[in-house]
């Protein structure tokens, strides 16, 4: 496999698990509305969207990468965000499970 089929691979998976991922953020916020509001709530509601827009910047991103000459560049900085909105997702779920906030 070529680093130019392997890039396009990339980008594809980028693509659709960002963007599945981007509802799951949506989801939850809309269940964290329907909750008691309280201090975690509100605070988990903020995370949330700011992560939502990291995986909808990524998947701008890795769609630009699959259309554009660009590829490796923004190739790159979808993964970055991609990987960040990960991370900050987690710590979410850890947030949300354990109510540590």
């Amino acid at each position: 496999m070529s680093t130019a089929e392997r890039s396009r691979n990339l980008s594809q998976h980028i693509l659709t698990t960002s963007a599945q991922l981007v509802g799951v953020c949506l989801t939850v916020i809309s269940l964290l509305k329907i909750m008691p509001a309280g201090h975690v709530s509100l605070l988990l509601n903020k995370f949330l969207a700011i992560d939502a827009l990291l995986f909808t910047a990524s998947t701008v991103m890795s769609y630009a990468a699959l259309r554009t000459a660009q590829a490796d560049y923004l190739e790159k900085y979808a993964d970055q965000l991609f990987m960040l909105g990960l991370l900050e997702l987690a710590a979410c779920a850890v947030l949300l499970a354990f109510e540590l906030i």
